[in-house]
């Protein structure tokens, strides 16, 4: 009976092990200060389709391009998540949902692809019109730039560059999405 128990908790061990081996691990941290949100968000004009512009490579995301999102309100008060993108030609899309956080003028959320887990989606500043969005997040090791426009324009995603490196994130992390 005891040999049983042992060799159970051995192959409990080097399962929980080899499980923790598969965790995807965050990126480096490219803002060490990540500003709270600029202002508030309409959630009517943030809903729609954005394209990804570029981003913080991150492993769920590793070589992605034509990167979407697109969000809608449910009747709930959720809103619908769906993140699609290309690795080479097979293309992966991921379904979630995000909650707002109360008091943040809509400009945070907590986003779950997997269950009762939740991840941080900061609105850290937007246009007024919404043609743009910088999505980040506390720690520092995720950012995205989000636009309407599939193929904005070179002085727009100038325009953007210069605000993220503003917001203090490391250009230098920074990959390029090709829509």
């Amino acid at each position: 009976m005891h040999r049983k128990l042992i060799i159970g908790s051995l192959l409990a061990a080097t399962t929980l092990l080899g499980a923790c081996a598969l965790i995807q691990r965050p990126g480096p941290v490219g803002n060490v200060n990540v500003p709270a949100p600029a202002k508030a968000v309409d959630l009517a004009q943030y809903m729609g389709l954005w394209f990804e512009q570029f981003r913080y490579e991150a492993p769920f995301q590793k070589d992605m391009d034509g990167v979407t999102a697109n969000y809608v309100m449910n009747p709930d008060g959720t809103v619908r998540v769906v993140n699609r993108g290309r690795r080479g030609s097979k293309w992966k899309e991921s379904v979630g949902k995000a909650k707002l956080v109360e008091g943040s003028g809509n400009a945070k959320l907590k986003v779950s692809f997997f269950g009762p887990f939740y991840g941080n989606y900061w609105v850290l500043d937007h246009g007024d019109d919404y043609s743009w969005s910088i999505v980040g997040e506390p720690s520092g090791r995720y950012l995205w730039v989000l636009t309407r426009d599939r193929h904005p324009s070179d002085q727009m995603k100038t325009e953007l560059a210069e605000r993220v490196k503003r917001l203090g994130y490391d250009w230098n992390l920074v990959r390029i999405t090709r829509q």
